[in-house]
Order: C-alpha cells, then structure tokens, then sequence
C-alpha cells in the first residue's frame, strides 16, 4: 500500500447534543476534541445535532401539521371575496 493516501480510520465517539446520547463506532472523520468513554480510554468525539436516537422518523414523534388549518388560513388571507 502506498503511504500517506489513506484516511485514518479509528474509534471516534458521536455525541448527539439534542439528546445527550453518545455511541461509539469506527470512522474517517476529522475531530479536535477528545472524549474519555465508559471504558476508561480517552477517543476522539464528534458532535452532531441529530442521530437516530433523536431524529422524529426514527423516535416516532413524527409532528402533525396542521394542514387543514393551513388552508382555511390561506383562503381567507388569498381567497375570492
């Protein structure tokens, strides 16, 4: 293999902030902060905003719109008079 052309592929922790759910897998991502994990070794951390533990489709708090609303709201502001 050729030197210096790979990524670095290693252990780095993700750190859902909107849930404060960490996990912890192997990828390529750059980081700059360190995180000292359940097992007592200190890993890399990225921090993300949404992941599965949070996002709506995979929690299954979907929000409802108001579609009806939406569109009596509409006409009255557009409709014909």
């Amino acid at each position: 293999m050729k030197k210096d052309i790979h990524p670095n592929y290693r252990p780095v922790v993700f750190w859902d902030l909107s849930s404060d759910y960490k996990f912890l897998t192997r990828s390529c991502v750059n980081t700059k902060e360190n995180i000292v994990w359940e097992d007592g070794k200190e890993y890399p951390v990225y921090k993300v905003e949404v992941s599965s533990n949070s996002h709506p489709f995979y929690t299954g708090k979907n929000v409802l719109l108001d579609t009806a609303g939406r569109v009596d709201k509409f006409n009255k502001r557009y409709g014909k008079k």
